[in-house]
């Protein structure tokens, strides 16, 4: 068995280790997740030193014990002060609204998330892209199984490391389609790939630029973006603009009524630069609703046509 590295994180400001991680995990049976029994939570991942298996416990709101198995745990434990955004401010997050100030007063311990695993994040979310959420976890959890290899160190059985962007490069088109993805996915997932390491740098950039960079994807636009930079890049302003159900979570939980995309945007603006912030407040205090309106969105199936 491989040596262990070990870090004991004590913070100056509250984190809510499992709130704060939550974003990473792609469904209840992610192949690169998992929490156990003693509350630990695992994650397989692939830095730039090498693969890594990493186990974090919560101790208390400000400490968190980490151990990290594989060639990329020193550059992870490294970097989790960041991946945990604990150098973000949120001074200047002045919420008017009495649901955001209570979400507020009552999580203070939600951080951002900042992985700097840009193409990493950007996979699932393309899978994820106008289809039904069910339907994407499973190509994800399929794909990942077959293309990815098992977390090093002693991991939890099933723990798998995602595939390398020259994994994703060589998987066949009629791969993709066993595992229900539609064509324009996976030529977008095949395209970034082959970009992987300038996606990469957008972890270095500002947000306007980052943005720019992962757009330069065909197939990529705002929401896909979005969503890697609200797990890759620690953006807190990052807005999955173009979502089915955000807008209208936003207009009944804010405003007791429908809205779309565009009164959306006009109406947080000036809770910037933390409207994604304000979004995952509203989920984690569970003021997030709006009303059931007929049937459940149908899941398609692509692997048969």
């Amino acid at each position: 068995m491989p040596p262990s590295l070990d870090r004991n994180l004590v913070t100056d400001s509250p984190v809510n280790l499992a709130m704060t991680i939550a974003p990473l995990r792609r469904g209840r049976n992610d192949p690169c997740h998992q929490r156990t029994s003693d509350g630990a939570i695992w994650r397989a991942s692939l830095m730039e030193s090498g693969p890594v298996t990493y186990r974090l416990v919560q101790h208390s709101r400000r400490e968190i014990s980490a151990r990290a198995w594989g060639p990329g745990g020193a550059e992870f434990l490294d970097q989790l002060p960041s991946m945990l955004c604990l150098d973000e401010s949120t001074d200047d997050f002045r919420p008017t609204h009495p649901k955001l100030i209570d979400a507020h007063r009552r999580f203070p311990d939600l951080r951002m998330l900042r992985t700097g695993r840009v193409f990493e994040a950007l996979v699932p979310s393309i899978l994820e892209q106008k289809v039904h959420g069910i339907a994407a976890l499973s190509s994800w959890r399929q794909l990942v199984r077959k293309y990815g290899t098992p977390a090093p160190g002693p991991a939890p059985a099933g723990l798998y490391l995602p595939p390398s962007a020259d994994v994703w490069r060589h998987v066949p088109s009629w791969e993709f389609h066993k595992a229900n993805v539609d064509p324009q996915r996976s030529r977008t997932i095949v395209t970034a790939a082959r970009m992987a390491d300038k996606l990469d740098q957008a972890a270095t950039m500002s947000p306007e630029d980052a943005q720019r960079r992962l757009r330069l994807v065909p197939g990529v636009g705002i929401w896909t973006a979005a969503e890697v930079a609200q797990r890759a890049l620690g953006d807190a302003d990052a807005l999955s603009v173009g979502d089915y159900h955000l807008a209208a979570i936003v207009g009944w939980t804010l405003l007791g009524r429908p809205i779309d995309d565009a009164e959306m945007v006009e109406y947080l603006e000036p809770l910037r630069p933390h409207r994604y912030r304000a979004m995952q407040l509203l989920v984690v205090s569970g003021h997030a609703h709006k009303p059931k309106f007929g049937p459940r969105t149908t899941v398609t199936d692509h692997s048969w046509h």
